[in-house]
């Protein structure tokens, strides 16, 4: 039996209906390289047991990032999430995969969108913040296609410390909505190039810190120069663990902060879900993609929760929606919001702490490599170093000694020319043998 419920007339009288000749035609927007020619090499059907004995042998080939030194980051980092998180998100007043269509009935869902926007509030320094959406790229894509709404300007400005990913997402959904994007060079302080790149054409600046080098930048100069040209402030954050000891957004002037907010609440998961969180200042409020929930009383006087601004293409705005992404990542928001309030504010400052020491001493430990240059000069828990050779070659040959060394950004960026440029992070699960083994290791791969 096979599960097709439609029949070939019905098809042909869908199509007939929309004007197309065939089901090929509504695939046309995609680019023919990103296009399958044929089945994909799997079979056909497979039984249950038969399936699960397979995708074991797959994962079975992944190495946990428990498993041994691990100093990967560039966007996705290793934090302990206390057991107390899981057990908590799995009551049932709190646990949700989607928010509902009907909110009214779920108080504690709502509740806990409004402490996750308040924690956000909180952490990035500005007052209005959404109830999440799909993770810190499509948050950024997001906050350009925001302020370029705002400002009715067509050219958005991004940094050249900002993750290539980001950038990558930000220009695809900006290039469908005619938005222009003028990525700067991949550079590990480029303050200088960004002010110099504001003109009257310009809707926002986009720059990171800790930037995808881990160069941390009090971007106040940058945020004084958009505004004398009109232009808005969009900084984004990879790893927002560093809201603990660094300036917020808000104090640097943001007009808009979008971070990435796993590092909270959520393990790595191979890459995903993650949960984008997004936060701007009060008098753009209206523009703000995404779902708010806002507190209220009920007709006898009790606190309560509900969404409101809600202007999303599925709600009665539809067309003029502030945003086409139809979910928030409520379930990974949860998790976040549960481990934020476990930590509160002097556990998340501590925790900070403890990533900046273990940085302080990772960096110490490559510098006395000879034949490795540390780039960053500023950092909070991770920076780039130059390798004497391939990147990538060199990550590949530690790994085979059960060293995950880190993120060549050449994986990130190939065209940048930066090949032996390696991303290297240290949180709170790094051990002090860890960072011996790795500095060990290198030194030895050099010296060969």
């Amino acid at each position: 039996m096979r599960y097709l419920p439609l029949t070939a007339d019905d098809r042909a009288e869908m199509l007939g209906v929309i004007g197309a000749q065939s089901i090929d035609d509504l695939f046309v927007d995609v680019p023919a390289a990103a296009r399958r020619a044929g089945l994909v090499d799997l079979p056909l059907h497979a039984s249950e047991l038969s399936v699960e004995r397979s995708l074991s042998a797959l994962a079975a080939k992944n190495r946990p990032a428990g498993a041994g030194p691990f100093f990967c980051g560039a966007g996705a980092y290793r934090h302990h999430v206390p057991a107390s998180v899981d057990h908590i998100i799995q009551r049932s007043e709190f646990l949700t995969s989607y928010t509902p269509y009907q909110p009214e009935i779920a108080q504690g869902t709502l509740q806990v969108l409004f402490e996750f926007q308040t924690q956000v509030s909180a952490l990035t320094g500005l007052p209005v913040a959404n109830a999440s959406l799909y993770d810190g790229s499509t948050a950024c894509a997001e906050a350009v296609m925001m302020a370029h709404r705002v400002t009715r300007r067509g050219k958005a400005v991004l940094s050249g410390g900002l993750h290539p990913h980001y950038a990558e997402t930000t220009w695809t959904l900006a290039h469908s909505a005619g938005v222009s994007t003028t990525r700067l060079p991949a550079a590990v302080d480029n303050e200088a190039a960004v002010i110099a790149a504001i003109d009257g054409d310009t809707a926002c600046v986009v720059v990171q810190t800790p930037n995808v080098f881990g160069q941390v930048t009090d971007v106040t100069a940058i945020a004084e120069a958009a505004h004398a040209k009109g232009a808005l402030l969009i900084v984004v954050t990879t790893e927002a663990v560093s809201y603990g000891l660094l300036k917020s957004p808000g104090e640097m002037g943001a007009d808009i902060a979008v971070a990435e907010g796993q590092s909270i609440g959520n393990g790595l998961n191979f890459g995903g879900p993650y949960v984008g969180l997004f936060a701007c200042r009060e008098n753009l409020l209206r523009q703000a993609p995404g779902r708010l929930c806002g507190e209220t009383v009920d007709a006898e006087g009790r606190r309560g929760f509900v969404l409101t601004l809600s202007t999303r293409e599925q709600h009665i705005r539809r067309d003029k929606a502030t945003s086409n992404i139809c979910t928030n990542s409520g379930l990974c928001a949860l998790a976040f919001t549960i481990h934020m309030s476990l930590l509160g504010g002097t556990g998340l400052r501590r925790l900070a702490e403890i990533n900046h020491v273990k940085a302080r001493r990772l960096k110490a430990a490559l510098a006395a490599v000879p034949g490795v240059e540390v780039l960053t000069g500023a950092f909070f828990n991770e920076f780039a170093v130059r390798l004497p050779g391939d990147a990538a070659a060199i990550v590949e040959r530690l790994a085979a000694r059960d060293i995950l060394a880190g993120v060549p950004y050449s994986r990130l960026d190939p065209k940048a020319g930066l090949s032996d440029v390696l991303l290297v992070c240290a949180t709170e699960t790094t051990l002090d043998e860890d960072i011996d083994a790795l500095a060990g290791a290198l030194k030895a791969e050099i010296a060969q």
